[in-house]
Order: C-alpha cells, then sequence, then structure tokens
C-alpha cells in the first residue's frame, strides 16, 4: 500500500470514528443538545480535527443520514428488482422493507425526516446535497416503477406512478414524525409497526384496479 492510498484509508477510519461518536452523542442528549465539542470529546479528539471532517453539525448528522438513505435505495431495489415475485408480493414487500428500514436506525430516520422539512439542507455542501438528492430520487424512482408495472397489469388504478411513490414517503415520514410527535404531547402510544401495517394495507386496498375504475 502506498502513501497515499493509506493516508486515503486513515482519513476514512479517522471520518468513520467521529461518525460513530457522533451518533452515540445525539442518541444520548438529543440533535438540539449535541454540539461538536460533545462529539470530540466522545471521539477522544479536539474540536479542530471534527471540523477538518466536517465544518457543522448540520453536514455531521446529515452524513449519518446517509446511511439511512443508502439502506433505503439496497431494500426498495431488491424488492423492485426481484424477477420472482409477482406485483402483489411486491407491494407486500415494499412495507416490509419499509418496516425494516424504521427498525434500522428509528433515531437517524426521525431526524432524516426532519432534516428534509428544514431550511438545514441549505447550509450543506454541494457535493453532501448532490448524494441525498440522488439517493431520494432514486428510491422513489425505483418505486414509481413498480407500481407503474402494477398499472401496466391493469391491477393498479391509472394514476401517475411518481404520485404514488411520493404518497408512500409522505405516508412513512409522516407516521414516523407524528410517533416522536407524540412524546412531546404525551399523547396515547401506539406501536408504530402496527400503524405503519394498517396505513400500507388501507393505501393498498385503495390501490387495487376494480370494475368501473378509470
Amino acid at each position: 500500500m502506498g502513501i497515499k492510498e493509506r493516508k486515503a484509508r486513515e482519513r476514512e477510519m479517522r471520518r468513520q470514528q467521529i461518525m460513530v461518536a457522533a451518533k452515540r452523542v445525539f442518541t444520548q442528549r438529543g440533535y438540539e443538545k449535541s454540539t461538536m465539542e460533545d462529539i470530540a470529546r466522545e471521539a477522544e479528539l479536539s474540536p479542530g480535527t471534527i471540523y477538518l471532517y466536517f465544518k457543522s453539525k448540520d453536514e455531521l448528522y446529515a452524513s449519518l443520514c446517509l446511511r439511512v438513505l443508502r439502506f433505503i435505495n439496497v431494500k426498495v431495489d431488491h424488492v423492485v428488482s426481484d424477477t420472482a415475485m409477482d406485483y402483489e408480493a411486491k407491494q407486500k414487500a415494499l412495507l416490509g422493507a419499509i418496516q425494516e428500514v424504521y427498525d434500522y436506525d428509528p433515531l437517524i430516520l426521525n431526524n432524516m425526516f426532519h432534516l428534509q422539512s428544514s431550511d438545514t439542507l441549505k447550509s450543506l455542501s454541494p457535493e453532501l446535497m448532490n448524494e441525498i438528492n440522488e439517493l431520494s430520487r432514486n428510491a422513489l424512482q425505483a418505486m414509481a416503477g413498480m407500481f407503474a408495472q402494477g398499472i401496466e397489469k391493469d391491477l393498479v388504478i391509472d394514476r401517475h406512478p411518481m404520485a404514488l411513490a411520493d404518497i408512500v414517503w409522505a405516508l412513512f415520514s409522516g407516521l414516523v414524525l407524528w410517533e416522536e410527535s407524540k412524546k412531546m404531547i404525551n399523547a396515547e402510544r401506539y406501536d408504530l409497526q402496527n400503524t405503519l401495517t394498517t396505513a400500507f394495507d388501507v393505501f393498498g386496498r385503495g390501490l387495487r384496479k376494480r370494475r368501473g375504475d378509470e
């Protein structure tokens, strides 16, 4: 291994060290109360070193969100590209994939949805924003492709496939954020997995093509 390759590897290892420490801090203190100094202490590094890798707490948190977005893409692509499944099986498998995404990292997922609806995105580097946009777009396009197959087979009502994908994403993000909101207002809490199952069952029934549907 040459000097250049070794330095690149060491830099990536340090970057991962910072992200692991940041995840622990965000989990313990919450995003708003966490500081770059907290993360530096957890990583046993100086704050100046942290800023060499991430220019702000927002950028560091967005980098953690990329892991969730990549996981979403892997799970959705696996379902959509499976040629052994018919459309009905794929629609059910998509729900299962979405539930796996929530189980993968509920905290980061919740804050990722907050991030996507805030002005924080404007402060991110163009490179990071491009990757976030590309991963989000790819997941939506994959879901839209699945719905297009259902429409083509005359199993799904004829609506714009991307609009249907947007609805799935909105259902998912809305329910995750609402579950978190209930903690703050002390509303009665339900099992999110059961709520997701109910929501997508209702959505799936509404998608089905029936005689007389246009």
